[in-house]
């Protein structure tokens, strides 16, 4: 009995029903006027939606079943070792630097407005990193393993990258002014829109969202960061507002004459759960094993992915500067 009355937990859990089942099951519904009551309403949007995503993929007859497996897997993993470390990170960080800040933010929607940028400014560090230093990229690489895109793809996660990735954004917030409530009220939104920009071409063929394309940060310019291509490698690093691609020059629209390929460039089994969880991490190993010398070793650790001490680099950043040149000369 306590095994399924665990797996319907899990079951809720992952839907994001267990809060307003709470609500129902108490009987006051003037909870579902609060914050907590809104936000219950939402949670099991996203869950709902992949369940959608999935029936459509047989529907159409494309179901990514390998891309779902291995996240599902991928999932499960991370409830098992990863629970609370990053909500027990937050609140640390929270705690020890609130009384840094030079100054506090209010609850009010200008507030609101520079909270969100800091936030978005945060995020762009962390995920830039994530790209940039081979040792972050061990971490974030699992998001970019699956070879297709769906909603799925929002739990593909190492587990160790929430820690280290709220631990930069909470530690910008903080130390920036902006107040607890207002932090945990923008990851919410930000959570809510970073899962829904995942969504896949079985739900939403053109992810451009029309003028919105334009304004913020959408499912199309997300697709395009989840790319391998040349021209799309180590670009939109933000995640709502796009403010801060545009300001350090990392912003790249979907062009209509490049078909988006998914996944990441070194060899690998996607369909594999341990090479995509844990394969960076042993290539990382053997490339700092097989260095000559200790700085190139640490060189390994901390320069970009596709750097290599004979020279012969293969960088993002390089792949993508050949694209453009090549692609200068033809026009």
């Amino acid at each position: 009995m306590e095994f399924i009355e665990t797996f319907f937990n899990e079951i809720a859990i992952f839907l994001g029903i267990q809060q307003a089942w709470d609500i129902l099951k108490s009987g006051d519904f003037s909870q579902f006027r609060t914050y907590d009551g809104i936000a219950s309403l939402i949670y099991p949007i996203i869950p709902l939606l992949l369940l959608l995503e999935l029936v459509l993929g047989f529907i159409y007859k494309k179901p990514q079943t390998k891309v779902y497996k291995v996240n599902f897997l991928i999932y499960v993993f991370n409830r098992f070792i990863g629970r609370f470390i990053a909500i027990a990170m937050v609140t640390y960080l929270i705690g020890l630097l609130q009384p840094m800040a030079p100054f506090q933010t209010e609850l009010t929607w200008y507030w609101f407005i520079y909270g969100y940028i800091v936030w978005e400014f945060g995020h762009f560090l962390y995920h830039y990193w994530g790209h940039k230093v081979r040792l972050f990229w061990c971490l974030h690489s699992t998001h970019h393993a699956p070879e297709d895109m769906n909603l799925s793809v929002t739990h593909a996660h190492f587990f160790l990258e929430a820690p280290y990735a709220d631990s930069i954004r909470t530690t910008v917030c903080i130390l920036l002014g902006v107040q607890p409530e207002l932090l945990f009220l923008i990851m919410f939104i930000d959570g809510t829109w970073r899962a829904f920009i995942h969504i896949g071409e079985n739900l939403l063929k053109d992810g451009r969202l029309g003028f919105l394309n334009k304004v913020i940060l959408t499912p199309s310019h997300h697709r395009v960061h989840h790319a391998r291509n040349p021209l799309y490698m180590d670009t939109n690093f933000c995640n709502l507002l796009n403010i801060w691609d545009k300001v350090f020059g990392t912003y790249q629209e979907e062009e209509k004459d490049i078909e988006i390929e998914y996944g990441i460039t070194r060899e690998m089994n996607s369909g594999n759960f341990f090479d995509v969880y844990f394969g960076e991490i042993v290539a990382l190993a053997r490339d700092v094993a097989n260095a000559p010398g200790f700085f190139n070793k640490i060189k390994y650790i901390f320069n970009p992915p596709g750097w290599h001490h004979t020279g012969n680099h293969k960088t993002a950043k390089l792949n993508r500067a050949h694209f453009l040149n090549k692609t200068a000369i033809k026009e």
